[in-house]
């Protein structure tokens, strides 16, 4: 997933702290790589999802049964000022080195102001 791509890129570990974000996530985020990495990924998501996001990712690493991965999911997301936009989000899970590692690539939907 860190392949080059004009999508948004983001990288999470097993406890949720993102770990790598692309360039183009910081253009359309607006997070410079020093600012986001070891944020929890709740930072790029709407408030009021976080309780969802939470429960199933919870579920997730307890069951290691995915509901959600690898399938295109529409969602909204956050900038860094707060704007909320809606995009299209594609979520892998990764089994590394006894850890899970979470990787979406984000695509920004047209519409967005």
């Amino acid at each position: 997933m860190k392949r080059e791509t004009d999508l948004p890129v983001v990288i999470a570990d097993h406890e949720g702290y993102i770990t790598y974000v692309n360039e183009t996530f910081q253009v359309v985020f607006g997070w410079t790589s020093d600012e986001i990495l070891g944020k929890t990924l709740t930072t790029i998501i709407p408030r009021n999802l976080h309780d969802a996001h939470h429960l199933g990712f919870s579920r997730f690493l307890l069951t290691g049964t995915p509901t959600l991965l690898g399938q295109p999911l529409k969602l909204k997301a956050v900038t860094k000022d707060g704007k909320e936009f809606e995009a299209e989000h594609y979520i892998i899970a990764e089994h590394q080195e006894d850890q899970w590692v979470f990787g979406a690539m984000i695509r920004p939907l047209r519409g967005n102001s």
